[in-house]
């Protein structure tokens, strides 16, 4: 088995469940918001490929030329390791609440490179 191009941190960085919160009280109440993000922090590291997260949440990969995505490129040209992506299991499709420029990434890379993520 051959080691991953990406690396990442061992769990998921503290500011990306604010940007989490941040995404979905967009889309959701505040309180709805709030119990997604704690069901969040509460749920295991897990992993999927992006391939599987992309299909499931319905949204394309975004191109390397993409600003978030150049950047996390970026990071990790220089040794940065890259923070787990947060899911939002919700229905019908889950969401990316946090990390779709990283989930892009590595599909960039290779659509069946696994991704670390909670999924919650």
């Amino acid at each position: 088995m051959s080691k991953s191009p990406m690396s990442w941190l061992s769990d998921v960085a503290e500011h990306d469940y604010d940007a989490a919160f941040n995404y979905l009280s967009l889309k959701l109440d505040k309180k709805r918001a709030t119990d997604a993000v704690a069901r969040m922090k509460k749920a295991k590291l897990t992993s999927r490929r992006a391939n599987d997260i992309l299909r499931a949440t319905g949204l394309p990969a975004m191109p390397l030329t993409d600003p978030g995505v150049k950047k996390d490129l970026l990071k990790l040209l220089s040794g940065e390791k890259l923070s787990p992506v947060l899911v939002f299991d919700q229905e019908p499709n889950p969401d990316i609440a946090d990390g779709y420029h990283r989930v892009s990434l590595a599909y960039n890379i290779d659509p069946f490179l696994m991704v670390p993520l909670r999924l919650g």
